[in-house]
């Protein structure tokens, strides 16, 4: 989106349209998956306050780890080169499953399980996935992902963004190449409804 205290959202082609999204399904596009279906393993830590994230920019990957140990990966999308994700290290700010956008353009537009970490308002939450940079700083995940991760973290968790992670090599590179830029968009009705979260929260969305 175009607004600057919200850069969260890329591409959001408005004037009343419905917004793009993440989603899973089975369906593929150019052998790459989409994202409803990603559903990543997760292994619980053992000391939650040592609980990290790690992102990679230039990989698109994301790392929940302890220590050296990967707890949970997954594909993310950044931001474009023109309005890039913020690097650096910084707390999980705040915490809401259920929010919406409130500035237009775009006002209303689901942000779920929004976790904030950098001023003004880029955070990491469910949206369309590509396999390139296409956010206007925000981190995109997809569903599962982003439930997951939600329930890892606590506001204070630490996030380090750089441009690569020592894992890209090795777990990163495991992981699915998820793309939904072929997806359709929800119709706007469905997106402003409370429907919205409550098929969220049950690891779905719309018809995907």
């Amino acid at each position: 989106m175009k607004s600057i205290r919200f850069r969260c959202l890329s591409a959001l082609l408005l004037a009343g349209a419905a917004l793009a999204f993440s989603s899973c399904t089975t369906t593929t596009t150019g052998g790459a998956h989409t994202s409803f279906k990603f559903d990543p393993p997760v292994k619980e830590p053992t000391n939650p306050s040592a609980v990290r994230v790690k992102l990679s920019t230039s990989a698109q990957r994301l790392y929940v780890v302890e220590g050296n140990e990967v707890l949970l990966a997954t594909p993310i999308c950044v931001g474009t080169p023109s309005t890039p994700t913020p690097a650096g290290t910084f707390p999980i700010r705040a915490k809401k499953a259920e929010r919406r956008r409130a500035s237009s353009p775009g006002a209303g537009y689901p942000m779920t399980y929004w976790m904030e970490f950098y001023s003004p308002a880029y955070g990491m939450h469910w949206g369309f996935v590509k396999p390139y940079p296409s956010t206007h700083g925000c981190v995109r995940l997809p569903l599962k992902s982003a439930r997951k991760i939600f329930n890892m973290v606590r506001v204070g968790t630490p996030i380090d963004i750089a441009k690569t992670q020592p894992w890209d090599a090795t777990v990163g590179k495991s992981l699915p190449v998820l793309d939904d830029s072929a997806l359709p968009n929800p119709p706007m009705s469905y997106l402003l409804s409370p429907q919205v979260f409550r098929d969220a929260h049950q690891g779905k969305m719309w018809n995907f």
